[in-house]
């Protein structure tokens, strides 16, 4: 696999000798071009995604059900509705993830919109051309996640493996909200702006995140000012046209 650093980031890797990201930096697995374009081969495994971060979301080898890294676990909601922790030989073709170590953390009191959320989170991160991590803890009055469904190859585009997605709801469920506001100069590499996925508190629920509403929550947020990005050295990668602007793609997949 070839890893691409800023700079800085790559001359403390070199010193150190430390192939692990360090505080404040979100390390990324491929692009969301990538991902999006069919490129869903696991390249990298879960055992070594966990080295560079306890925080964060992805998915699976084909494609198989969402990501959600959370206090160093992985766990895969898969389209049956349940949650299942997979073993570190696992593989991801997409994830990004953080040490995380909260910056900022408030309560939110009453009754939120998953847009009033991001609008309470924007109020205390202004800051858009960072990254941020972040997680919410409470009490969901309505969750509407999604998972998709294992592909087969020749893989379909992204946007076409959507449309068997299986979508749950749930109602007054407590858990964890997850993700990243990621900057619009990230367009093509990873997802502008918010995206989420949940777990559940008994881990048995999850998924990537359409729609919610909170209840008093705890919030918690990490800016991250470095990004690494490992792409793989796999010949269908090396196959793929990541020339074209796939933003149309990607608002379909993320709706």
């Amino acid at each position: 696999m070839t890893r691409i650093l800023i700079p800085a980031l790559a001359l403390l890797l070199i010193l150190t000798g430390c192939a692990t990201a360090p505080k404040d930096t979100l390390m990324q697995v491929s692009t969301i071009d990538a991902l999006l374009a069919g490129a869903y081969d696991g390249q990298m495994t879960l055992g070594e995604l966990k080295t560079h971060g306890n925080l964060g979301l992805g998915t699976f080898d084909a494609l198989e059900g969402e990501m959600i890294v959370i206090d160093g676990n992985v766990y895969q909601a898969r389209v049956d509705g349940a949650v299942y922790e997979l073993p570190d030989e696992a593989t991801t073709p997409f994830a990004a993830v953080v040490n995380f170590d909260a910056d900022q953390a408030a309560l939110l009191h009453g009754s939120l919109t998953e847009e009033a959320l991001q609008s309470q989170i924007d109020k205390l991160a202004p800051n858009k051309n960072l990254f941020l991590a972040f997680r919410v803890d409470g009490t969901f009055p309505s969750m509407k996640v999604r998972s998709v469904p294992k592909q087969s190859k020749p893989y379909p585009p992204l946007a076409d493996a959507v449309k068997d997605q299986a979508v749950f709801e749930y109602t007054n469920v407590t858990g964890t909200v997850l993700g990243f506001r990621c900057p619009a100069f990230v367009k093509g590499i990873n997802v502008p702006d918010y995206h989420l996925h949940f777990i559940s508190k008994d881990r048995k629920t999850g998924g990537h995140v359409l729609d919610l509403t909170l209840q008093d929550a705890a919030l918690q947020l990490d800016a991250c000012n470095q990004f690494f990005l490992v792409l793989t050295d796999q010949e269908n990668f090396s196959m793929i046209d990541l020339s074209q602007d796939r933003s149309h793609e990607l608002e379909k997949v993320e709706k």
